[in-house]
């Protein structure tokens, strides 16, 4: 492509800095990390577009480097003086980047490595084994998640799967901390996707999680949750709800109200109580560009020692003042994150997890 060096940089888990690849190249500098919120390189991943400077050792591009839909980093390419071309051939690079390393990552452990600032704790190495991507964008619908604290997560859990026009998702917060909460979430993860591919219907995924927890975690174990559906041809959304905290319908740049719907108890608790009732199946007819965020009450419980929780008004403002924006669901769920993380001084007494699905009309698809 004509450029005289290349780094490669990857996102941390934490979504806040981009760690460089060892360098391979004769670069004049060692790469340093890079602040995704203050930073050349971090304006491109935020933005997902191109940016170039002009600098002592001649012509940079940055391009990022997406895999699929998803936003993993950035690449940056030097060139010895400006050229016509060099956007067009730091963006071939990024997408490049982008599928080697998704087609590497399954037999490898470099590039896990190098997005890590430190440690994971173990149930956090098996909650983002788990995981999908964090974002997945089609014309039709955006959905994107997050979950905090990213280096020691536990028991929260969210799934998603686009298939033909259906969204199915989930987001799961599982009792507890650490790996036994890490297990009933993959228990959950498992169970969840097997009757999804089974094409079962909303309620009876819902009563199925029940069961299973039943059978194979007998004592008192819970995880509260909530399943959705999307039709992206209608903007029709189903879901049903475990004990969970209400999603957050977003219109226009600011959030209209919660979305109902009648719990049921949290899975876990109603068989041994001798109930499995089947669950309501909440519905709303979405416009284009709603999107619905759901979360977990680690979000709004964060508190500072001896202070007032983060709370659910301080969160309607967040999502108010960065939707507003007309930033991309990811960025308005990194935000939130960071936000939360800043209030309890960056640490969590639960996990934190954010989903958002934005519907964007018919007329994309």
């Amino acid at each position: 492509m004509g450029a005289t060096e290349v780094i490669v940089y990857l996102v941390d888990f934490a979504h806040t800095t981009l760690e460089p690849l060892p360098d391979r190249s004769p670069h004049r500098a060692v790469p340093h990390s890079e602040p995704v919120d203050s930073s050349l390189a971090g304006r491109t991943f935020v933005s997902g577009t191109c940016a170039t400077a002009e600098r002592s050792d001649g012509h940079w591009v940055w391009a990022p480097i997406v895999e699929g839909t998803d936003r993993t980093g950035v690449v940056a390419l030097g060139f010895t003086e400006a050229r016509d071309d060099a956007i067009e051939a730091a963006e071939e690079a990024g997408l490049l980047t982008g599928y080697l390393i998704a087609t590497h990552a399954r037999t490898t452990d470099f590039y896990s490595l190098y997005r890590r600032r430190r440690s994971l704790s173990l149930a956090a190495s098996m909650q983002w084994d788990i995981l999908p991507p964090l974002v997945l964008k089609t014309a039709g619908v955006v959905i994107t998640g997050l979950i905090e604290p990213a280096y020691d997560v536990g028991g929260d859990f969210f799934d998603y799967a686009l298939n033909g026009s259906v969204l199915d998702f989930a987001i799961v917060d599982a009792m507890g901390h650490g790996v036994t909460s890490a297990l009933v979430s993959a228990l959950i993860a498992g169970c969840y996707r097997h009757d999804r591919r089974e094409g079962q219907s909303l309620d009876s995924m819902h009563q199925q999680l029940e069961r299973v927890l039943a059978q194979y975690w007998p004592k008192l174990t819970f995880a509260t949750g909530q399943l959705g559906q999307l039709d992206v041809d209608t903007g029709q959304l189903q879901w049903t709800n475990a004990g969970h905290p209400l999603p957050l319908l977003v219109r226009g740049g600011q959030v209209v109200g919660e979305l109902e719907c009648a719990p049921t108890l949290p899975w876990g608790i109603a068989a041994g109580a001798g109930r499995n009732d089947p669950p309501g199946v909440a519905t709303v007819a979405l416009e284009p560009g709603d999107g619905v965020l759901f979360y977990t009450d680690g979000v709004v419980e964060a508190r500072v020692n001896g202070g007032e929780m983060f709370g659910i008004e301080r969160l309607i403002d967040h999502v108010g003042r960065h939707a507003s924006d007309q930033e991309e669901p990811e960025e308005v769920v990194r935000h939130i994150a960071n936000s939360v993380l800043e209030y309890r001084a960056a640490e969590l007494a639960d996990d934190a997890t954010l989903v958002m699905v934005r519907w964007n009309g018919p007329d994309r698809i």
